[in-house]
């Protein structure tokens, strides 16, 4: 199954699209004009004209830009999308622009609040408008802003799309039974989880030796995106990239020093699941990173696509048929581009389009288990969607740590399900499909983070080498992992996309916010059952509508308490002693 985006438009040469970022372009600057010149005009019709005009803007950039960026996933060379993408990207520096300029003259008004009182529609958007006099003090300064963004351009956002070129075009040889096979690199890492162990172990050493013919140009994509990132911080006025990102997450240090310091505490309940895991598998003491994914118990079932939306239907659907509703229709409707093949981006992820008011989904689904539950994932994120095409399209993005609340709901859902459902030779393999997940969200991505940081402060001084960058990883992947495993990944930092992304940096801690915030809501559905699907629906709208801290605390959250992220992680230790027990 493939995608259609034709509901976006027919393709590059249809003239809607042309019409389209025509009127990107020219509504861009014309909204820049009316705000230059709005002096001497009331604020509040100022801000309600602005709203309305960046309303329409949001709906046409969300066209046209997953229209770039959708095809361009599913086909790294597609020369329609290459054509235009550059086009994009000025437009993109234009918009970015205009947000600026929104946040300086939103930041020059001391009555905010009256004028929210006096307008329905600036009271809709109080919060956007609050977070533009917050954004004020971080843009750049107007006479330097069109040169760097401008520059971005060729920079990092050149770096980054370098880097998905990369990884999409590059094949890995490796020798499988006694035939040599040509894979992709996102085909090679689906091998993690064949139930064959000398699969696995072929694949991983594959794998590992095919990067050395990318590592120079991977290495220059995360120099001269980190090295453009510290050249900015101070024009945003930063102190560091975990301040930007920080901010950008809608969160405070203490959030994430509780988050952070309860991960490194449950290290050690990983540790044993892993060699609880390793001993299973008939490894001496520590697991290898190949059988990191490897299943366990009895064979595991494996599914086709169809079998894979039947389950999710009925199981998440159980939960709420709106839900159940849309995943059918995002088979039916071909919202979804299903399965690996050259040239397409590795990974899975989920992109709303407001003005269509629904998702599309990118997978690599291989039939196995984690397939399944990545499809779960991604669909989550589609229903957040739905929910948030209920605000304004000025407000239907939630920030990261938020942004994962429905989809680790829809994983926890699935999983405990199926768990339900199993006979007990199935248990194993079920938990420990939970737990395997689990350790890559907590563990492996503490070593990210702290790979990250290590990175940013090297690079303030040299350009790294790729052997200093694979130094770099296997030391953070030692100091989480510990003696949970015998040996790793050190290009781990190449395997990874979230490290490329020019506009957002430490982009792993969100995924364990989200895992561990998505099982404290779970909780809640426990205890409180079908009653609790209003509140749900409720709190996913509420995610781009607050700060992360007040939107927890609608369902009685503090995530400044350490507490709290310790009874999620706790969930988590009784699915290992119960793994122990099935072993």
């Amino acid at each position: 199954m493939t995608w259609d985006l034709s509901d976006l438009y027919k393709g590059f040469d249809d003239p809607a699209f042309s019409r389209d970022m025509q009127a990107l372009e020219r509504d861009t600057a014309q909204a820049r004009e009316m705000l230059a010149q709005a002096g001497g005009r009331p604020a509040g019709e100022v801000l309600a004209e602005l709203i309305r005009r960046m309303q329409d803007l949001q709906c046409l950039s969300a066209r046209l830009g997953n229209m770039v960026a959708l095809t361009l996933a599913a086909d790294a060379n597609d020369e329609g999308a290459l054509g235009q993408y550059d086009r994009l990207c000025q437009r993109e520096v234009e918009m970015s622009q205009l947000w600026s300029q929104a946040a300086r003259y939103t930041a020059g008004i001391d009555n905010l609040a009256a004028l929210c009182r006096i307008d329905p529609l600036l009271a809709q958007h109080e919060y956007l408008l609050r977070c533009w006099q917050r954004e004020a003090a971080h843009t750049i300064d107007p006479a330097l802003e069109g040169v760097v963004l401008q520059m971005r351009v060729t920079g990092g956002e050149a770096w980054s799309k370098l880097r998905d070129d990369l990884d999409a075009g590059h094949t890995v040889r490796c020798v499988l039974g006694e035939k040599e096979q040509v894979l992709t690199l996102s085909q090679a890492r689906n091998l993690a989880y064949s139930p064959d162990p000398q699969v696995r172990q072929a694949a991983y050493q594959a794998e590992l030796a095919a990067y050395p013919a990318i590592e120079q140009p991977m290495a220059a994509c995360l120099n001269g995106i980190k090295g453009e990132a510290i050249t900015l911080l101070p024009l945003r006025h930063y102190e560091s990239a975990l301040d930007q990102s920080i901010h950008q997450a809608r969160i405070t240090r203490p959030i994430l020093d509780a988050l952070t310091g309860a991960m490194e505490e449950a290290l050690p309940v990983f540790r044993r699941y892993l060699r609880l895991k390793a001993k299973a598998l008939g490894h001496q003491g520590a697991l290898p990173f190949w059988d990191l994914f490897a299943p366990l118990g009895q064979a595991p079932q494996t599914y086709t696509l169809d079998q894979a939306r039947q389950l999710l239907v009925r199981v998440l659907g159980g939960f709420s048929p709106a839900m159940g509703e849309m995943i059918q229709r995002a088979f039916d409707q071909r919202w979804i581009d299903a399965y690996p093949r050259p040239g397409k981006q590795g990974g899975a992820f989920c992109s709303g389009v407001y003005p269509l008011g629904h998702s599309f989904v990118l997978a690599n689904f291989d039939g196995s288990l984690n397939a399944v539950s990545t499809l779960a994932h991604e669909l989550g994120h589609a229903y957040h969607d739905q929910q948030l095409f209920q605000n304004s399209p000025l407000l239907d993005e939630a920030p990261m740590p938020l942004a994962e609340t429905a989809s680790i709901f829809n994983e926890t859902l699935l999983c405990h399900r199926l768990l339900e459902e199993a006979p007990p030779e199935q248990r194993a393999m079920l938990l420990d499909q939970e737990l395997s997940d689990a350790t890559q969200t907590v563990v492996d991505i503490l070593s990210r983070f702290y790979f990250e940081q290590e990175v940013f402060a090297r690079r303030r001084d040299h350009i790294l080498s790729s052997s200093e960058l694979c130094q770099i990883m296997l030391q953070a992947q030692q100091r989480t992992y510990g003696d949970g495993l015998s040996c790793y990944h050190p290009y781990m930092w190449a395997c990874k996309c979230h490290y490329y992304s020019p506009d957002l940096h430490y982009y792993n801690f969100p995924y364990t916010f989200g895992l561990l915030f998505g099982k404290g809501i779970y909780a809640r559905y426990l205890k409180e059952g079908p009653a609790f699907r209003e509140t749900y629906d409720q709190l996913l709208r509420q995610t781009a509508l607050d700060d992360a801290a007040e939107v927890a605390a609608t369902v009685g959250i503090d995530l400044a308490d350490p507490a709290f992220w310790h009874s999620s992680l706790a969930l988590l230790e009784q699915s290992v002693d119960q793994l122990a027990a099935c072993l």
